[in-house]
Parts: structure tokens; C-alpha cells; sequence
């Protein structure tokens, strides 16, 4: 099987953004983007999926995280659709639920070409710190748009707010992996009866 790995570069006047990704890793995570608490949930991603990761950022954060956490995402979106190529021979479907202490989520999603996003989260506080937690469903806009997969999350309970997201981020991962392993079964078919994703 080809290497499935991607080098993608994003440079607007808001963000300059260099993605790394390896989908066969080992959940090795390197980033440098000014956002310290995207980073602790990129790198749950990476170590739940099982995928090296190599990001850095420079985006306007005297303005707000905004462009940068949502560029990141798209960025990781378009690193993720090229990594994954034709799709020929994978699972296509993933899905997790991880719990953490009281909270507990949902994440099921499907490599099917259509970007599609239904989120739901009811959050227990508006910030993490200086992090506004909306930021986070930008994030994810981004990453389903250039990704092209249909992503749905859904935090099932939790009353601390790190860890609803956290278990987002987990679960994600985990539904990631699932999704791009190989079946053996499909022998290099595409998963699906319109012979396309």
C-alpha cells in the first residue's frame, strides 16, 4: 500500500499554517500554533488515532483565535483528503464513544465526499480560560468542508466543560482511525455501490 501522507501549506493574510500528516503513525504530535489548549485537543486526535501530526501556525491572535483555530482546522481538512487518496479499499464508516470522568460523547462520521457537520454540544461554561469554546465548532466546519466527510458529534453528558470537549476530541480520533483502516475484504474496491466517494 502507497505511503498516505500529506504536506499541505495555507498562507492568507490572517494565517500561515503548515500541516504534516501521516495516517499510519503512531500518534507522535508535534505543533506550535499559539493556541495552547487546541494544541492539548490536536494531540488527542493524533494519540487516539494512531497518526503523526506536525503542525505550526502563525495566525492573528492579538485579534483573537478565531482565524487560527478555524484555519487549522481547514488546513488538517485539506492534509486529511489527500492522505486518504481514492478511499479504494477502506472502511469508510467510523464511530466512538469515549467517556471521561462524567462526560461522555458520541462521534460517528463517514468518508463520503459530502461535507456535512451536525454538532451538539450544550456547553457548562463559554471559556476555557481565554479559549471560547464556539471556536470549537468552527474548527470542525473547517475541517469536514475540505476533508469532504459527514461528521456528527454529539456530547451526551458532562458537566465539566474540559472534558466534554476532551471526549470530542478523543472520540474523534478513534472514529478517524476506524474509518481509514483498510478492510481486506473490499481487495482495493471503493466502499460504495456508486463506485465513487
Amino acid at each position: 500500500m502507497a505511503e498516505r501522507k500529506a504536506l499541505v501549506v495555507r498562507d492568507t493574510l490572517e494565517t500561515q499554517i503548515s500541516v504534516a500528516l501521516n495516517l499510519d503513525g503512531s500518534g507522535l504530535c508535534t505543533l506550535d500554533t499559539g493556541v495552547p489548549f487546541l494544541e492539548h485537543m490536536i494531540n488527542q486526535i493524533a494519540r487516539h488515532g494512531c497518526f503523526d501530526i506536525e503542525i505550526t501556525a502563525k495566525g492573528d491572535l492579538e485579534i483573537d483565535d478565531h482565524h487560527t483555530v478555524e484555519d487549522v482546522g481547514i488546513t488538517l481538512g485539506q492534509a486529511f483528503a489527500k492522505a486518504v487518496g481514492d478511499k479504494k479499499g477502506l472502511q469508510r464508516y467510523g464511530h466512538a464513544y469515549v467517556p471521561l470522568d462524567e462526560a461522555l460523547s458520541r462521534v460517528v462520521l463517514d468518508l463520503s465526499g459530502r461535507p456535512g457537520l451536525e454538532y451538539h454540544i450544550d456547553f457548562t461554561r463559554q471559556s476555557l480560560g481565554r479559549f471560547d469554546v464556539q471556536l470549537f465548532r468552527e474548527f470542525f466546519q473547517g475541517f469536514v468542508n475540505h476533508a469532504l466527510v459527514t461528521l456528527h458529534i454529539d456530547n451526551l453528558r458532562g458537566s465539566n466543560a474540559h472534558h466534554q470537549i476532551e471526549t470530542v476530541y478523543k472520540a474523534f480520533g478513534r472514529a478517524l482511525r476506524m474509518a481509514v483502516e483498510v478492510d481486506d475484504r473490499m481487495m482495493g474496491q471503493t466502499p460504495s455501490t456508486k463506485g465513487s466517494l
